[in-house]
């Protein structure tokens, strides 16, 4: 079901004061007065994945003071990437890809006229489980990810579960015991370049000995070790030639020198920074809310105020939050985040539903095929 929400930040004092205030509705969030602006002077979407609700969300500008947002089922999805036309996300035990249509859009037969473009299904690679992490589209359309429980960089066909492409120089064995969880990965000229992990160790979860500071950041073609010490490393980018990384337990985007391993502090966030994207001179930072049980972040020195599910923009130029947009309900955790560029009302279908069945998408036509039974659920 689609759930649209327009609350903008003027009401946000009024709604966390009154605490005899109704529940909620599902995947109500907040945001500052120039998000929506910002947004559609951009011509921009925003997505994220949440593997805690197991939705894909679009986020979109309404108009220059609301937003609209589009959650769209996904089992446990968490890296996913955009490439021209074509979106992959990595789920529990598959990777799907999906592709735009504007035409099917045009013609979407429960809402006509509705959508710019629409995302759809067009192949599913089953891996089985191998918690994968971030995902990119490399040269010739190559599918990489992140192979966080058998600790290894792989690429994703339909030859294998997966092709193990490379490994740190510490890890001596491939074995799904997530021995260093390895996790971000910076591409750089469509081939992979940097990759982040929690730590260097060669045992079952040995990541988790000393998480706040035993993160690592390494080169993959050296396969030599840049940068370490990092407070739990997440989300390595390249922006114009300078390597960017997230600091989870230190909440701050930072800037690493790969030559000397130097960092620098580019802004501090409140919160479990996790998840960015960036187009143009902005930067997008998602921030998760701690899992309380998890014995893996009760070590985590996050202030409460700052303890929830969020996407901050930044300014890169001068390192400066411009916005931000906070869930007050559903939301908890955030992976990743991506930017839909020049749509600002995209929709996206899930393969679990009948409606993706009849869509037919030729190269020199599409359309929708005739109902054949009651989809007045679908969104």
């Amino acid at each position: 079901m689609m759930v649209a929400f327009f609350l903008p930040m003027e009401n946000e004092n009024k709604n966390k004061s009154d605490n005899k205030r109704k529940e909620l509705a599902p995947f109500s969030c907040s945001f500052t007065p120039q998000v929506p602006e910002l947004l559609r002077k951009l011509n921009m979407t925003l997505a994220i994945s949440t593997f805690q609700a197991g939705k894909i969300l679009f986020i979109s500008p309404k108009d220059d003071h609301f937003l609209v947002q589009l959650p769209r089922n996904f089992q446990r999805p968490m890296g996913f990437t955009i490439s021209g036309d074509k979106m992959a996300v990595g789920t529990a035990t598959e990777v799907i890809v999906l592709k735009k249509s504007k035409d099917l859009a045009a013609s979407y037969p429960l809402k006509p006229g509705v959508y710019d473009e629409i995302w759809m299904p067009r192949s599913t690679f089953y891996t089985g489980f191998m918690d994968a992490h971030d995902l990119h589209f490399g040269n010739n359309g190559k599918l990489w990810a992140v192979n966080t429980l058998f600790s290894c960089l792989c690429s994703i066909s339909d030859e294998y579960s997966f092709q193990p492409e490379w490994k740190p120089h510490f890890i001596s064995t491939l074995d799904p015991i997530d021995k260093c969880h390895l996790n971000g990965l910076a591409m750089e000229n469509g081939e992979p370049k940097y990759i982040s992990a929690l730590g260097k160790g060669d045992e079952r979860h040995a990541w988790r000995k000393d998480i706040t500071k035993a993160g690592i950041l390494m080169d993959i073609e050296s396969n030599e070790i840049v940068a370490e010490g990092l407070a739990m490393p997440h989300t390595p980018r390249i922006y114009d030639g300078k390597l960017y990384c997230l600091l989870s337990a230190a909440q701050k985007l930072i800037s690493i020198d790969p030559e000397n391993g130097h960092v620098e502090d580019v802004v501090n966030l409140p919160g479990f920074v996790r998840g960015m994207c960036r187009t143009g001179d902005y930067v997008f930072v998602a921030t998760s809310k701690l899992r309380k049980s998890s014995s893996t972040f009760r070590h985590l020195d996050i202030p409460e105020s700052a303890n929830k599910a969020m996407i901050y923009i930044i300014y890169l130029p001068t390192g400066t939050v411009v916005g931000k947009l906070t869930y007050e309900m559903s939301v908890d955790e955030i992976y990743d985040i991506q930017v839909l560029e020049n749509t600002t009302r995209p929709n996206i279908i899930n393969p679990y539903k009948e409606i993706h069945k009849r869509a037919l998408h030729l190269p020199v036509q599409s359309f929708w095929g005739k109902e054949k039974k009651d989809e007045s659920q679908a969104s």
